[in-house]
């Protein structure tokens, strides 16, 4: 059903059962999945894809110019995976080059009010909460939750099954399976309860996690020697890997740690 009071350009591409509803904006060069729904007054910008079932609320505007210098108005995109749910005022900026650009992964699930700079990039089953801010070129791997009023600053990168509570201020890397909190942000234990209850975890992975970041950030010595004791004391395992490939990747600068590598 396409609204006759909707704005739908004729080089937009739409698949089927596409709901519009009145005063909604579909821009050219958009690519409008099966099965999406875009609310009142939601605009879709040119150079944006929505894929299956995707979900617009009102007020949204998803592919909006980015807000940097360095776009010069070149050609840039966004990408929105399926099932994944904007709600209210949303804003989600498209990249600045005309490779690559923003991306939003499959089953997310973004609050309202919230915002996704340029060139970002939201992995599949996150939750972004309301009022959310995050700042160009990020990345949020997949599971995790970005509790309401937190900001992300630019080229943070925060791994799998995070949780990031309200109003916590992220300026650096935050590894996997943690819980960030308060400002300045503090290491506040291990993500258990949406690791076991929503993700599988075991027992066993959850303890090694735990025993790696007491390690890391409770055993008051620096980075690169919590991680020699982890690969000493931990049994290898891909939860341990993925620790430690990730510190490794951001060459071992974590938000939350007061220890410098060596």
């Amino acid at each position: 059903m396409i609204s006759p009071l909707a704005y739908v350009d004729a080089k937009a591409q739409l698949g089927k059962d596409v709901t519009i509803h009145p005063f909604a904006y579909i821009d050219a060069d958009t690519v409008i999945g099966d099965g999406c729904e875009i609310m009142p007054y939601a605009s879709i910008v040119h150079g944006t894809t929505l894929g299956k079932n995707v979900k617009v609320y009102q007020g949204a505007i998803v592919g909006a110019d980015p807000q940097d210098f360095r776009w010069k108005g070149n050609p840039s995109f966004c990408t929105v995976g399926d099932n994944t749910v904007i709600r209210e005022h949303v804003i989600i900026n498209r990249g600045i080059y005309s490779q690559g650009g923003t991306e939003i992964g499959a089953d997310s699930f973004v609050m309202g009010d919230s915002h996704i700079g340029h060139d970002s990039h939201v992995a599949s089953k996150c939750v972004i909460g309301n009022s959310v801010t995050i700042a160009g070129d990020v990345d949020i791997d997949t599971g995790t939750i970005i509790s309401s009023s937190a900001v992300i600053h630019e080229r943070s990168r925060i791994g799998k099954f995070v949780l990031v509570k309200g109003g916590t201020r992220i300026s650096g890397n935050v590894p996997p399976f943690v819980i960030m909190a308060h400002n300045p942000v503090t290491y506040y234990g291990v993500n258990s309860i949406v690791m076991s209850k929503h993700a599988g975890f075991t027992e066993e992975q959850i303890d090694d996690i735990a025993k790696a970041y007491r390690q890391i950030y409770q055993s008051q010595t620096s980075v690169f020697n919590a991680l020699k004791r982890i690969e000493a004391d931990i049994a290898d395992s891909p939860v341990r890997d993925e620790i430690l490939s990730f510190i490794r990747d951001v060459n071992l600068k974590l938000a939350g740690d007061r220890f410098d590598a060596e």
